[in-house]
């Protein structure tokens, strides 16, 4: 695929971001006494046409604080297939697109540590946009861990006004974050935001400032309550609670079906799933 300034700058600053988060998360494992690394595997996708349609590179690491978290980046495009791109922001028309993004999920070991999400991507149809969020999904809540990432995300936001939107962007992850089937959240929330359109400078210095303030703020979290002990009784707790997360990540997770549905990498796609979750 040929990219242009945008698509190339959007791409170089997932990719970027991928690799100071990895190196975060091996420092923290590090500082365990594991001497767990991430694996890298890339990926290649055919569009259906059968022209070449971008790729990416999925990487997951399994250790002693992160049971296991799955950090991709993927740049793709092409056409979408069928009906599918009738549903796609700008694609009703004109079939198509350009995607790229990274996403994260991390599940933890320590029931008392939270699991975390974070993706942020951009699109180009016959419109162009950011999206993406952060939300936090522990098992045991613990107050300060909520106020402390949520701060976090509110002083991403309040950085760049016109463009972040605290109150909204929080009450949209609230809303696409929950579970109906459940009538509950699959966490205590974050923020999310899609077809942030407007001028591309504006919409990737606000993109940008969400992945800072991850990576600025859950690390601090993980390290704060890695060490905490737990009882048998908790770890039950945690996988109960990650048969919730699966549940919302195969049934209404958007993400997952836009990654399925453009023939994207299988194993990437469902890295989001837990290691071990239990139902009753």
């Amino acid at each position: 695929m040929i990219l242009d300034e945008e698509q190339t700058a959007a791409r170089q600053w997932f990719e970027a971001l991928r690799d100071r988060i990895c190196a975060a998360f091996e420092a923290i494992e590090a500082d365990a006494g594991s001497d767990a690394r991430f694996d890298y595997i890339a990926w290649d996708r055919a569009d259906p046409s059968g022209a070449p349609g971008g790729g990416g590179v999925r990487g997951v690491m399994k250790g002693r604080v992160f049971e296991k978290v799955g950090v991709n980046v993927s740049t793709v495009g092409g056409t979408f297939d069928g009906e599918f791109g009738k549903t796609i922001y700008g694609a009703a028309d004109d079939p198509r697109f350009f995607a790229t993004g990274i996403s994260l999920v991390a599940h933890m070991a320590n029931p008392h540590v939270p699991a975390v999400h974070m993706n942020t991507r951009f699109l180009a149809t016959t419109r162009r946009w950011f999206g993406g969020g952060a939300d936090l999904n522990p098992p045991l809540p613990f107050a300060e861990d909520t106020a402390d990432f949520h701060a976090a995300l509110r002083s991403a936001c309040e950085a760049h006004p016109g463009t972040g939107d605290y109150p909204r962007f929080r009450q949209w992850a609230d809303d696409y974050f929950f579970i109906p089937h459940r009538g509950v959240h699959r966490g205590v929330g974050g923020i999310f935001y899609d077809h942030l359109e407007g001028p591309f400078d504006a919409g990737f210095a606000f993109t940008r400032a969400v992945g800072e303030a991850f990576l600025d703020i859950y690390p601090r979290i993980v390290r704060r309550r890695m060490d905490t002990p737990f009882t048998p009784e908790e770890l039950e707790v945690q996988r109960a609670w990650r048969g919730r997360y699966a549940e919302f990540n195969l049934v209404y997770d958007r993400g997952t079906l836009f990654g399925l549905k453009t023939g994207g990498n299988v194993d990437a796609i469902l890295m989001s799933l837990p290691p071990v979750a239990t139902w009753a």
